[in-house]
């Protein structure tokens, strides 16, 4: 039935390499070839295994391939026999790890299916454990390792309860696993998943389990929406193979998981950061999008007021100092801090940057992961890059007092600091950081500004038109200080280039704080943020939500929009 011992030294140097097979095939091209290469040499592993992982293959076409590069017979889980035999020489644990599953003993042979032939080092073990001739076929790894879990019995009574613990976890991991990489509709329906973020410009997939099935839900410019719902049974599938991609533990389920996929959709680079966490009805997954190709990373490009970008350039210019950028999660900080690097000149000052995680890679800078399961934190790694002599340093979140110290301490000591907050208000910054412990007279000496933002979403330019606003809504909004006589705001009823939304990309709204002297001198005398506020307010401060009504004046947006993202503004 199956062929003997492995193949010879002269058939092997006739082999076709494996990936170089698949795309003489039509199962793969080239470039995805290069791609998971690229991704073999950084993760390691058998070439299959990436393949299969990456989704570019199934593990089908493997296996195939494989047989025809070894010139072994390909047996699927239909011919596998109902009973295995008793291999006492052997314990069940090494089949398990190297997916050896033993088919027959006869005429002094033991027949095996692998998921690997060429894994030399099994088949001599197994030949000096055994004292048999090794007969070898390929096999789908899946389908080995359920015949594994399900086939594979335990000799004798000493450590039976762990290898049943372990062979049922196996068929737990292998369920999964068979979902995940060997269905073809479950692959496919992965890839539409992931390939329609670049049609519809979401920033994020989210993938909810929930009794009538996985909802799948996209965020398009910061707005959730659900776009369709798996049936039940195949959600466990999905979520496996999302895990699978990003190289999660699919047998963990009960704890939550962060990994990234690296992929390529309609020619465009794509790097999906994933999370997962266990909810009631299974496991709850969210992948953001990070699209280098759709980031812009100049400052005027970003929605920047004339005057707001005159003043935040200029703080960008100080020698030293620190300058902070503020506002919730998913306001575009991290961007906003990005084009400031990009305007820098990388050539002429040494820039370091510390991050959780890099989110996109900068020419010229020096850029630093942090990695708080080994103790590098925000705070350790500042302190490294202090000894690196840098003239800019960008630290992704002021997260503690540690790290609030350390950056106050760079400042003073000549380095210019750029970083972020999470706070409503640029005032609210200067309390956020005296809540970490930072001294006020150390606050007033080092902070040159504070930027806020939130994100708007801009009117579809197919489908503006002059908005029908009561007289009363215009003069109580504030709308009728910026508007021209005759001038009305904009909105936009929906179409089809905006598939109904009326809104198309985003744009962002700010309010700069300078820290002056009479900034400085209320600080001193412990002022809270409403204080400073309204300090600043007298002088040339234009609140979040002036200059969104700016931008409803100039017909980037709506007033409904404004008023939707600056609700939480005291003077919205």
């Amino acid at each position: 039935m199956l062929v003997a011992e492995s193949p010879s030294t002269e058939v092997a140097e006739q082999r076709v390499l494996l990936g170089q097979r698949l795309v003489a095939e039509g199962k793969l091209s080239a470039r995805d070839l290069d791609r998971a290469l690229a991704a073999q040499r950084e993760t390691g592993g058998l070439l299959g295994r990436v393949l299969v992982r990456l989704g570019l293959v199934t593990e089908l076409d493997v296996a195939q391939a494989l047989a025809a590069q070894t010139r072994l017979p390909l047996l699927l889980a239909d011919a596998f026999p109902a009973v295995l035999p008793v291999i006492k020489q052997v314990a069940p644990a090494f089949f398990r790890t190297h997916r050896i599953l033993p088919l027959d003993v006869r005429d002094e042979t033991l027949q095996v299916v692998m998921a690997t032939p060429q894994d030399e080092f099994a088949l001599q073990a197994l030949r000096l454990a055994t004292g048999l001739k090794i007969s070898t076929a390929i096999g789908i790894e899946s389908e080995i390792d359920a015949a594994l879990a399900r086939g594979l019995e335990d000799e004798g009574e000493e450590g039976s309860d762990a290898d049943q613990l372990d062979a049922a976890s196996a068929s737990d991991f292998v369920e999964h696993l068979r979902d995940l990489a060997s269905e073809a509709p479950v692959i496919r329906l992965v890839n539409v998943l992931i390939g329609r973020v670049t049609d519809l410009r979401a920033s994020d997939i989210h993938l909810e389990p929930f009794d009538d099935g996985l909802h799948v839900r996209y965020r398009i410019d910061g707005v959730i929406d659900t776009y369709e719902v798996i049936e039940p049974r195949l959600a466990a599938a999905v979520v496996s193979r999302m895990k699978l991609l990003a190289q999660l533990n699919i047998a963990e389920r009960r704890l939550p998981q962060d990994g990234r996929i690296k992929t390529r959709v309609k020619g465009r680079e794509l790097d999906l950061r994933v999370s997962t966490v266990p909810t009631v009805h299974g496991e709850s997954v969210v992948l953001r999008v990070l699209d280098r190709a759709s980031v812009r990373f100049s400052l005027a490009d970003l929605g920047f007021s004339p005057d707001t970008l005159a003043g935040f350039e200029a703080l960008l210019a100080r020698p030293h100092g620190i300058l902070l950028v503020t506002g919730p999660t998913g306001s575009g900080k991290t961007t906003t801090l990005y084009g400031a690097l990009s305007k820098l000149d990388a050539n002429a000052l040494k820039i370091l940057t510390v991050e959780d995680p890099v989110e996109y890679q900068l020419d010229g800078i020096n850029q630093i992961h942090v990695h708080p399961q080994i103790g590098l934190t925000f705070a350790s790694a500042l302190r490294s890059i202090l000894r690196q002599d840098p003239d800019i340093i960008m630290i992704g979140e002021m997260r503690d007092g540690e790290t609030a110290q350390i950056a106050v301490q760079s400042a003073l000591t000549g380095h210019l600091v750029l970083s972020t907050l999470h706070t409503n208000t640029a005032a609210s910054a200067v309390v956020r950081m005296t809540d970490m412990g930072v001294e006020r007279y150390l606050i007033t000496s080092t902070v040159n500004g504070v930027l806020s933002q939130r994100l708007v979403r801009r009117l579809c330019q197919h489908c503006r038109r002059p908005a029908d606003l009561p007289a009363e809504v215009v003069a109580s909004s504030g709308l009728a200080r910026v508007l021209q006589p005759g001038q009305a705001a904009l909105t936009a009823p929906g179409c089809a280039h905006c598939r109904g939304t009326g809104y198309w990309g985003r744009s962002a709204i700010h309010e700069l704080l300078l820290v002056d002297d009479v900034i400085r001198e209320a600080i001193l005398r412990g002022a809270d943020a409403s204080q400073l506020h309204e300090l600043a307010r007298r002088g040339s401060l234009v609140t979040l939500y002036e200059d969104g009504l700016r931008k409803v004046a100039a017909g980037a947006t709506s007033l409904e929009e404004v008023m939707r993202v600056t609700q939480d503004q005291s003077d919205g």
